[in-house]
C-alpha cells in the first residue's frame, strides 16, 4: 500500500511537472491568463506555468504576414476596375500592450483577416469612386497613400502596423481594355503622322536650302566667270589695237598704206571662218562693192579703236 502511494505521489509530480513546462518557439510569443484573465506574456525559449492555473490563452506569431486581395471598384465614370493586391502586416511591437490588443481585439485571426480585408477594399472603393478610368492606371502610388493614411491609426488600435500594400495588377473589362488599346494605337498613328511630317518638313526644308545655296553659288561663278570673260575680251581687244596701231606706226615708217592692215585683218578673218567653220555654210560677199563696203566697215571700227587710217592715234 505505501508502495502504491509512493508510485502515485511521484507519477503526479511527474505530470505536474510536464504541464508547468511551456516552450515557446522563436517568433512568437504566449499569452498566459489565470482564470480567464490577462496575467503576462511567455517569450520565446523555456517557460513555466502553474498547472490547471494558468492557461496558454493564445500563441501569437511576431512574424510578418501577408494576405492576397482581390476585389472590384467603380470609377467616377461607371467603370468596373479589378484590383489584385498584396499586404504584408505585423504585430506593432512586443509590448504588453501590442499583444494584448492583438490577443483581445478580435476573437480569431479569422476574424481578424475579415476586417483588415474588408476595410482596405472599402478604402480603396472610396477613393477610386472619386476618380475617372483614364486617371486610375497613374494613381497607383497614390492609392496605396491613401489606404495608408486611413489604416495606420487603426491598425496600431489593433496592435498590428501595415508594412506595405503593393498593387500588383490594375485591369479593366474587355470591352474597356480595347478600347484603351485602341486609343493608345490611334495616338501612336497620329504621333508617328506628327513625326513624319516634321521628317519631312525638315527634308524638304534642308533640300531648299541646299539648293537655293547650289544656286548661289552657281549664280556667283557664273558672275565671276562672266567677269573674267570680259575682262579677258577687254585685255584682247586691248592686244589688238596695241597691234594695229604698232603696225600701222611700221607700214608710216616704210612709207606704205595703212589700209593694207585692214585688208590684212579682213582676209585673216576669212582663213579663220575656213579653219573653224567645221562645214558649216558662211556667205560673204566678194564683189568690189562688197568688199569696198567691208572695207569701210572695218576702217570704222578701226577708228572707234582709237586709230585713224593714216596711222595716227
Amino acid at each position: 500500500m505505501g508502495s502504491f502511494v509512493t508510485l502515485a505521489i511521484v507519477f503526479l509530480l511527474v505530470v505536474v511537472l510536464f504541464l508547468s513546462v511551456v516552450i515557446v518557439q522563436q517568433g512568437t510569443v504566449a499569452v498566459i491568463t489565470v482564470f480567464g484573465k490577462y496575467q503576462r506574456v511567455m517569450t520565446p525559449g523555456l517557460n513555466f506555468k502553474i498547472p490547471f492555473i494558468e492557461y496558454i490563452f493564445r500563441r501569437i506569431s511576431i512574424q510578418n504576414q501577408s494576405v492576397e486581395l482581390d476585389f472590384q471598384a467603380i470609377t467616377f465614370d461607371q467603370a468596373n476596375v479589378r484590383f489584385k493586391a498584396m499586404l504584408v502586416y505585423a504585430v506593432l511591437d512586443q509590448s504588453e500592450e501590442s499583444i494584448k490588443n492583438v490577443a483581445f481585439k478580435f476573437i480569431n485571426q479569422q476574424s481578424l483577416m475579415q476586417a483588415l480585408i474588408r476595410t482596405i477594399e472599402g478604402s480603396i472603393r472610396s477613393y477610386v469612386a472619386t476618380k475617372r478610368q483614364a486617371e486610375i492606371l497613374s494613381l497607383r502610388s497614390e492609392i496605396v497613400l491613401h489606404v495608408k493614411e486611413q489604416l495606420d491609426e487603426m491598425l496600431i488600435g489593433w496592435g498590428y502596423h501595415l508594412i506595405d500594400l503593393q498593387l500588383n495588377d490594375i485591369a479593366f473589362d474587355e470591352a474597356i481594355m480595347r478600347s484603351m488599346a485602341q486609343v493608345v494605337a490611334s495616338n501612336n498613328l497620329k504621333a508617328a503622322a506628327e513625326n513624319e511630317g516634321q521628317a519631312l518638313l525638315i527634308t524638304k526644308t534642308k533640300a531648299a536650302e541646299a539648293e537655293g545655296n547650289a544656286i548661289k553659288i552657281a549664280a556667283e561663278a557664273e558672275r565671276l566667270a562672266a567677269q573674267l570673260r570680259g575682262q579677258g575680251i577687254a585685255l584682247f581687244r586691248e592686244e589688238v589695237t596695241k597691234g594695229m596701231a604698232l603696225a600701222v606706226k611700221e607700214m608710216k615708217e616704210q612709207e606704205m598704206d595703212a589700209s593694207l592692215v585692214v585688208f590684212s585683218m579682213w582676209t585673216e578673218a576669212i582663213r579663220y571662218f575656213a579653219e573653224k567653220g567645221q562645214g558649216n555654210v558662211i556667205f560673204l560677199d566678194g564683189s568690189n562693192e562688197g568688199l569696198q563696203k567691208t572695207m569701210q566697215q572695218l576702217m570704222a571700227m578701226t577708228q572707234m579703236n582709237g586709230v585713224e587710217p593714216g596711222g595716227k592715234k
